[in-house]
């Protein structure tokens, strides 16, 4: 083929080549691929006609090879919309969605699809599927329900108009965060209001500005993470914090800087109310009375009030520890720093405060010890020596010059699987940290194994120049936490792609191997391991890390109540809630605020227009999956401390190899509370979070 002619979302069955996809790229290759894979669909309903026997070949795989590419090349085309976002990029992404979106919605309505896969689960050879063959029958089956198989005739268009809307709706919602996001910088120029700053932040603001203005002197900062948050850490400059404060919690909503002066419209708040309402309506088409409980249908946890009850237990365990954490900082804003009244952009840099004389450091000290490539270096030593395996450099082509490239190999030298690493924050990149699917493991029928490739993006703050990147605490739990999603991906050794690795896993249980992950962030050879002084090449002293340790459970009691609020508000914005009632999100999510936290919510704040998680994510009425999710991997980890070497801590724990059978290598080929049960031999229990964060009597003791 002519390279003119060549379209590298049509060739992905190797590696993708991201150094050649440009936008023009899209249209054509998705119209290609959407008849290609409704192809294949309608050969599976010719066979339902003609009366062929239904068999694992000619349903599953048959349907499995039709649509693996579609999938493929949509999931390149979005994760690139996330990394590498361009107007181009996005039109088409844009112009693409509807035509996808409608392709997968008439899959999940296909009567004579769902009359294929009942007959095959009724047929003599169910009996004798793999364990992870049935499961995914299981699944494959409960998703023609929920995606509308049984509906009427009539009911139907209108049930594949709402995934549309919805798909639409979601994807402004994020456009907007991003948009909102970039749109605001702040170029400071007086060297007096730097003051506290750590010295790579200064420096990053002062190449953020010659970036983007090198007339203008100064130093930019803008609503990204790693310029935003370290300034209301560290900035003695109140007005700077007040400043920066009211553009992030204001973005997307009519407060909005770019709103207030008219530049553009990217407030979400009817965008929130559109996504409710269509979400309720899909729910009672389906036959539930709302979306929580029909999320809950594929989770572990059975109904909304179980979640409720669930999460307000957990905040009322952790209340009295919150009031404690929260008298505690207005008593020591008031008496050492004169703040009478503690504003909202005053919290964060007076916690800061209040850590430093209560443990006597600070996380800028703390981060001289964290060079990027020594903690990454620190994070494969953990990774291969917990589960036996190899962690090399590899060679694909990157959609940006800083994306690195691994392989994981076993003990013997075999591929196990391969992941892109994308670290560090710029512009055109959506803000957090997650991990992705570029490609599940799978076994052709005649034995050949395609290998797990991951995407694991992170927002850093990246090098400035000689000096490498630099990361907080928090940053190295962000990228274990993230690498331990990989894991889950790439570990997998069952062979049926739609749950294998993280694919079938339950969504309230999906957090469980990345939240154990974290738990090696505060073991002390681990620590040492991976750390080095920026200007002395010395690890992190003893000392310092006691203080760490001693410093974890810091304000645990308010961080718990703030995740708690998040989690209601979810469930209960997608549970019994009217979106054309009298109450909107903002005053439920204010409201829920007020019973459960001990921080009053600020008046101004629309921190509800940028929660992606739920309504641009796939954490709609699921956000309480991560606390649920830390109740399994604290009980799991203690499962590490209960058989930890002296000298070697968890590492050398039995529990490795457990841990690797019993949870990542089975993926989603069986319930997830079967496979935490396998691993821990007993249903989870709370106390080890409890304990772990420092909310037990013992614990606080």
């Amino acid at each position: 083929m002519p390279q003119a002619d060549f379209n590298p979302l049509l060739n992905l069955q190797s590696l993708t080549r991201f150094d050649l996809i440009q936008a023009e790229h899209i249209t054509p290759a998705i119209t290609t691929l959407l008849e290609r894979a409704q192809a294949a669909v309608t050969r599976l309903e010719q066979d339902h006609e003609e009366g062929i026997g239904a068999s694992w070949d000619n349903v599953v795989e048959a349907l499995e090879r039709g649509t693996e590419p579609l999938g493929r090349a949509w999931g390149v085309i979005g994760h690139l919309n996330s990394v590498a976002d361009t107007p181009a990029l996005r039109e088409a992404f844009s112009e693409n969605l509807a035509r996808v979106t409608e392709f997968w919605s008439s899959l999940g309505q296909n009567e004579r699809l769902y009359e294929r896969y009942k007959a095959l689960a009724a047929s003599a050879a169910f009996s004798g599927f793999s364990p992870a063959q049935k499961q995914l029958l299981s699944n494959e089956l409960r998703g023609f329900r929920l995606g509308g198989a049984e509906l009427p005739e009539s009911v139907k268009p209108r049930f594949a108009e709402i995934q549309e809307e919805q798909a639409r709706a979601s994807k402004s919602f994020s456009d907007h965060v991003l948009d909102a996001t970039n749109a605001f910088s702040l170029t400071v120029t007086d060297p007096d209001h730097l003051k506290g700053l750590p010295e790579d932040v200064v420096a990053a603001a002062a190449q953020a500005q010659q970036d983007a203005e090198p007339e203008q002197p100064g130093w930019r900062f803008t609503l990204h993470f790693p310029s935003y948050y370290p300034v209301l850490q560290y900035a003695e400059h109140r007005p700077l914090r007040e400043q920066l404060y009211k553009a992030y919690v204001t973005r997307a909503s009519e407060l909005g800087v770019a709103h207030a002066q008219g530049q553009a419209d990217w407030d979400n708040t009817q965008l929130i109310q559109e996504i409710l309402r269509l979400r309720q309506e899909e729910a009672q088409l389906l036959g539930y009375p709302d979306y929580g409980h029909l999320s809950l249908v594929p989770k572990m946890a059975d109904t909304p009030q179980q979640v409720t009850d669930f999460l307000n237990e957990l905040c009322q365990r952790a209340r009295p520890y919150a009031e404690q954490d929260w008298d505690a900082l207005k008593a020591f804003a008031r008496d050492e720093l004169g703040m009478t009244d503690l504003e909202p952009w005053d919290v964060t840099f007076a916690s800061e405060k209040l850590r430093e004389k209560r443990y006597a450091f600070s996380e800028s000290e703390v981060k001289l010890y964290f060079q990027q490539p020594k903690v990454l270096e620190g994070l494969f030593q953990v990774v291969q020596r917990l589960f036996k395996v190899s962690i090399k450099p590899d060679q694909a082509a990157v959609w940006h010059p800083d994306v690195q490239f691994y392989r994981v190999e076993d003990a013997s030298g075999q591929l196990r699987a391969q992941f892109y690493l994308d670290l560090y924050a710029r512009p055109g990149k959506r803000g957090g940290a997650w991990m992705d699917d570029a490609r599940s493991r799978s076994v052709s029928p005649e034995g050949g194994v395609t290998t797990p490739v991951a995407y694991l993006v992170c927002n850093f703050m990246p090098p400035t120049g000689d000096q490498p990147s630099l990361l907080t605490h928090d940053d190295v739990i962000t990228l274990f936490h993230e690498f331990g999603h990989g894991l889950h991906h790439m570990l997998t050794k069952v062979d049926v792609s739609g749950v294998s690795g993280i694919h079938g896993v339950e969504w309230d249980a999906v957090e469980l191997p990345s939240q154990f992950m974290e738990n090696f962030c505060w073991e002390w050879p681990v620590l040492q391991s991976m750390t080095q002084h920026l200007h002395s090449g010395e690890p992190l002293p003893r000392v310092l890390y006691e203080k760490m340790v001693a410093a974890k459970n810091f304000q645990s009691g308010m961080v718990t109540l703030r995740q708690g609020v998040f989690a209601l508000t979810d469930m209960q914005l997608h549970a019994g809630f009217d979106p054309d009632g009298p109450v909107t999100a903002l005053a439920l999510a204010n409201a829920v605020n007020d019973r459960i936290h001990v921080i009053p919510q600020a008046p101004l704040s629309r921190w509800i227009n940028t929660f992606s998680h739920i309504f641009a994510g796939g954490y709609a009425a699921g956000y309480y999956s991560y606390k649920w999710a830390e109740v399994l991997s604290a009980d799991a980890y203690a499962a590490f401390e209960e058989s930890a070497s002296e000298t070697e801590g968890t590492l050398v724990s039995p529990a490795g190899k457990r841990f690797l059978e019993e949870i990542l290598e089975v993926g989603g080929s069986r319930p997830a509370l079967e496979s935490f049960i396998a691993f821990r031999g007993r249903e989870p229990e709370i106390e080890a979070l409890l304990r772990h964060s420092g909310m037990t009597e013992t614990a606080a003791a």
